[in-house]
């Protein structure tokens, strides 16, 4: 019987017949924890993914569960909330089930540590928080926030505010990064005081953000949120004002999520390929999975940005707002 249901070994088409039809008619299901104990194996992946609610963590973890599926494995996922002791405490889930490998968008250094010292394969997504432990795929975060700064200094803004979150990740620096290096290639000074740094993790707190920008500079033509989350909140308290986009203020973002291309008007933004970025992310940790070899050196993949130009950026005019 065993040698039937675990596909291993030899048995004759009648007997693997008959041990088929008794499985069918008693309802039996094998017992993957009691395999995986056995084995000391499992067939199942840990993702840790920081919030849900985002369409771009989202689409990342869809991409992560096609490829492990067409593998064979399955996904178990787990939502952190962005919290260190959450991801500690899913670190710790994972290892009690013995996954082979575990693939997140980390918080902190200390879970990439401990699931690569209980012998885990990890591939960091998104972003990368430690360069010692585990391999990573990542976007071009500087070249895409660069990407998109320039073509709204090309068009001739001069004033432009940035809405960032966080930046002490490598997807945020990046970011900050691409702004300060775009003005600098056009000559442009970046005014730091045009720059809403730690503007929330909800669209709430990044409408306030904009919202403050916009009173201490009421001279500014263009605003670049740096996530879509940030990008709602900004968009929304624009429209509370009534300042229209981009007649009076031109809009861009970071992360290319479906709302940006059904709102009027449509809103300039960043690509990540999000969902190809998930897809990468399970190959890097199938094939390393695969190979066996724990001392290879680590894989660094960067996915290249798109920049998707829409209806909500256009020159500055002279009305103001």
């Amino acid at each position: 019987m065993s040698r039937v249901l675990s596909g291993n070994g030899y048995a004759a088409a009648a007997v693997r017949e008959r041990v088929l039809a008794a499985v069918r008619r008693i309802g039996y299901v094998p017992d993957a924890n009691a395999r995986t104990l056995r084995n000391r194996s499992s067939r199942s992946i840990g993702v840790l993914i920081s919030d849900l609610r985002d369409p771009f963590y989202a689409d990342l973890a869809a991409g992560v569960e096609q490829e492990l599926r067409t593998a064979g494995y399955h996904m178990v996922l787990v939502n952190d909330n962005g919290q260190a002791h959450e991801e500690m405490r899913a670190v710790t889930e994972f290892l009690a089930m013995r996954v082979p490998g575990v693939i997140l968008t980390p918080v902190s250094a200390r879970a990439v540590k401990t699931l690569h010292q209980q012998g885990i394969r990890v591939v960091q997504a998104d972003r990368r928080v430690s360069r010692r432990y585990g391999d990573a795929v990542l976007g071009a975060n500087e070249a895409g926030a660069e990407m998109v700064t320039r073509h709204l200094l090309d068009l001739g803004h001069r004033r432009i505010g940035l809405v960032i979150d966080e930046t002490r990740w490598t997807s945020g620096a990046g970011r900050l990064a691409g702004y300060h290096a775009a003005h600098q290639a056009a000559g442009v000074p970046a005014d730091e005081r045009l720059i809403a740094r730690n503007a929330g993790f909800d669209p709430e707190a990044a409408g306030k953000a904009t919202g403050r920008l916009l009173d201490e500079h009421p001279d500014l033509t263009a605003v670049f949120a740096a996530n879509n989350v940030l990008a709602q909140g900004a968009l929304q308290e624009i429209q509370r004002r009534g300042v229209a986009v981009p007649r009076q203020l031109s809009l861009a973002a970071y992360d290319d999520v479906p709302w940006m291309s059904m709102v009027r008007p449509s809103i300039t933004t960043v690509s990540q390929h999000s969902v190809e970025l998930g897809r990468r992310s399970a190959r890097v940790l199938l094939d390393r999975l695969a190979e066996g070899d724990p001392d290879r050196g680590t894989t660094v993949l960067n996915l290249e940005p798109e920049l998707v130009v829409r209806s909500s950026t256009a020159p500055p005019t002279r009305n103001p707002r």
